[in-house]
């Protein structure tokens, strides 16, 4: 299932982030998973869309087959050829070609390794997490999330979205940026954690980090997305 452009839903870009919501320790609480919660597996697809260009194609009077063929080619995930049949210059078409990312189901579904008590949520490690959680932990007092790395987030308000082309459609959510770095013990990283409660009702639990450990650097970003229901 196909969920959406990856947007400004993903990222919380503003110098100035929202204030956290009244009672968001009992939200966070309420979004993040049970022990052994059942997931499934989501993943990044490339897409392409082609909606404006086939509107400016049409207006242009270009050719309805040639544009078929282009649109069908694009559907694949295939960047299609410009053609000067379609009545537009080379510089439009490629103008008009958006390259975007979307998120859709793997079909596999599993059970999270996370433990859970009355004051902290933390994760392990197991079958599809690929060592991207492990080791991770939030405060469900403060809200602190630390890594194994040893450095510390808090967590920022993700605003609501309810308009599809600005990205997922999200009712709340709560993101956590993780940055840091320590030459003397050789630790450090980078990454972005998102806990999100979809339009659709789900929750979408993201982490993308890259990091070093005792001086061994990641060969490349790692990343996790997951959906359930809570």
């Amino acid at each position: 299932m196909t969920l959406g452009a990856l947007g400004a839903a993903l990222a919380v870009s503003t110098s100035i982030p929202p204030p956290l919501p009244s009672g968001w320790q009992a939200k966070i609480g309420t979004l993040l998973p049970q022990a052994g919660q059942t997931v499934t597996l989501l993943e990044r697809r490339p897409s392409i869309s082609t909606v404006a260009l086939e509107l400016v194609v049409a207006g242009a009077g270009g050719d309805r087959e040639v544009l078929r063929q282009v649109t069908a080619t694009a559907a694949r995930g295939v960047a299609p050829t410009y053609d000067k049949r379609l009545n537009i210059s080379a510089e439009d078409f490629k103008r008009y070609i958006v390259f975007q990312n979307t998120l859709a189901s793997t079909g596999k579904t599993f059970r999270l390794t996370v433990s859970r008590d009355a004051t902290r949520v933390s994760f392990g490690d197991g079958p599809y997490m690929n060592g991207v959680l492990k080791g991770v932990s939030i405060d469900l007092k403060t809200g602190e999330m630390r890594g194994p790395e040893g450095f510390s987030a808090r967590p920022v308000a993700v605003p609501a979205n309810d308009d599809p082309d600005r990205g997922l459609l999200v009712r709340s959510g709560f993101q956590w940026r993780m940055n840091g770095n320590n030459a003397q013990i050789g630790n450090g990283v980078r990454g972005t954690l998102n806990l999100l409660h979809l339009g659709s009702g789900r929750v979408l639990l993201s982490y993308t980090r890259k990091s070093m450990i005792d001086r061994k650097v990641d060969d490349f970003d790692r990343e996790l997305i997951v959906e359930y229901t809570r």
